[in-house]
């Protein structure tokens, strides 16, 4: 995954450097002059040291050919402008960080994908959502690398069982949802396309969860 962060705030920092120890390809854009160049000496990713709401900056940070866009400047209007700018580049992840929940209720209305509010969200909760996890509240009081996320099922699985499907090591199905029915595993239902399945797991297995059950 490619992503671009704006901002070295401490949310900023503590996000890019888990993209890299996870293998992305991560561009920092830090307009500070003595934070960008101690930056650069010490993280192993591009650094531009520039103003992340200018629409030239983006385009040579690469937004065009960008997965996933976070602003989490110190300015909410600004993270919204960012926001703004990633979704008419065609930005398939746009996360938005408000310090100021009227902030981010403003960014959802305007249409902003993720708009988050630090107190109630952790950096490897943001890199899980990047990846295209739909990491639910219940996360937040998990412990170590495991995971609750939601899976909505391919077509591949219709009629099959819950108990059919050979999960990866240390995963569960709890049971999953169907409109706005809930049905409990040891129920064992027959799938359907757009079962949404919730799994706990550990954060090593997502991806592999996401291939065997996503339609492709």
């Amino acid at each position: 995954m490619r992503a671009i962060i704006i901002g070295a705030s401490s949310l900023g920092m503590h996000l890019t450097r888990t993209l890299i120890r996870q293998g992305n390809e991560v561009v920092l854009i830090e307009r500070n002059d003595d934070v960008a160049r101690e930056l650069a000496e010490e993280l192993d990713c591009t650094i531009i040291n520039a103003e992340g709401t200018h629409p030239d900056i983006l385009d040579k940070a690469g937004i065009e050919r960008t997965d996933a866009i976070v602003a989490c400047t110190n300015h909410d209007q600004d993270n919204i402008l960012i926001g703004l700018i990633a979704q008419e580049a065609g930005v398939k992840k746009v996360i938005v960080k408000t310090d100021d929940t009227k902030f981010m209720e403003i960014a959802k209305k305007l249409g902003i994908s993720t708009p988050i509010n630090p107190p109630h969200i952790s950096s490897t909760i943001i890199s899980d959502a990047l990846r295209g996890v739909d990491i639910i509240e219940l996360s937040n009081l998990l412990r170590a690398d495991v995971r609750v996320i939601s899976v909505t099922t391919g077509a591949q699985h219709s009629g099959k069982r819950i108990s059919e499907i050979q999960f990866p090591e240390d995963t569960e199905c709890i049971g999953l949802y169907r409109e706005n029915n809930f049905v409990l595993s040891r129920e064992n239902p027959k799938l359907e396309k757009g079962d949404e399945l919730l799994i706990i797991t550990r954060s090593r297995q997502i991806d592999r969860i996401y291939e065997k059950l996503r339609e492709t």
